[in-house]
């Protein structure tokens, strides 16, 4: 028997086993996520993005220390997509970002009071209504640690891809942005560990645009770099087969997955 030629074979058989072990495990979960009374409003009210931006651009902010590098201000007319604690810049700023995206459990959790304040569209994980109860600017999103996946009908479900970025990147995909912008993703971590590992901060944060972001006594888990690039390229993938693009602005970002673009010049295209 020539077992490198029936390798692939037992590869895919492996493969489609886990998938259906992940799918069985996550079964439960899915039937809530399609059938309770709040999810069930907020996948309609979701549909009446889709494609709302056809052929717009949007940039997805980041919360890495570029963005002190970055001159934000330029961003009042754009279409901008903020992540978890963003809503800290938003006095220095002048303006709100368009959207804002969080799926992160401890995140939420230990911002559960500031996001109930938060006036603009808010799109979190259907995990948080134990924190964060229904409202009309708020939308809860299936989102799945497992399953990789990436989502053109956000409605269902999202695989996370250990980055919010790749949330924010699926919904501007539905929403019909054809150019999807990053800016303030770093990509590189001053605090090193087990990819994952929930640590408490001790100190000022080093790690993100504000000392406060994840200050000290707050709880956050260490990226998973590696995972995370691996949702980049299938949003990569997904934007440039439909036609659009996804480039990074990021003033000395790290990720090298897509095209790297000059901020300033953005804003001189016609």
């Amino acid at each position: 028997m020539n077992m490198e030629k029936n390798q692939p074979i037992i590869s895919s058989g492996i493969l489609v086993l886990k998938n259906s072990r992940d799918f069985i495990n996550r079964f439960p979960e899915s039937i809530e996520a399609s059938l309770h009374p709040w999810r069930r409003d907020s996948i309609k009210r979701i549909r009446s993005y889709h494609n709302k931006y056809t052929g717009k651009r949007c940039f997805i902010i980041g919360n890495g220390p570029s963005l002190r590098k970055t001159d934000m201000k330029k961003l009042k007319n754009e279409f901008t997509f903020g992540m978890n604690r963003i809503f800290l810049m938003f006095p220095e700023l002048g303006f709100k970002t368009s959207f804002l995206v969080s799926v992160n459990d401890l995140v939420i959790e230990q911002s559960k009071d500031e996001f109930k304040k938060v006036d603009i569209p808010t799109f979190i994980s259907w995990r948080a209504k134990r924190w964060v109860e229904p409202r009309n600017n708020l939308y809860y999103l299936y989102t799945t640690y497992t399953g990789k996946k990436f989502a053109k009908d956000v409605t269902k479900r999202m695989w996370e891809g250990a980055t919010v970025t790749y949330s924010c990147l699926q919904l501007a995909f539905y929403m019909g942005f054809s150019k999807a912008i990053l800016i303030g993703v770093d990509h590189s971590f001053s605090t090193k560990g087990e990819p994952n590992t929930t640590i408490v901060s001790r100190g000022d944060d080093v790690n993100h645009f504000h000392p406060g972001y994840f200050g000290k006594g707050f709880k956050w888990q260490l990226p998973d770099l590696d995972t995370s690039e691996i949702a980049y390229w299938l949003a990569g993938e997904a934007f440039q087969k439909n036609g659009g693009e996804v480039v990074d602005a990021t003033v000395n970002g790290k990720l090298t997955v897509f095209p790297k673009v000059n901020y300033e010049s953005l804003f001189n295209e016609t």
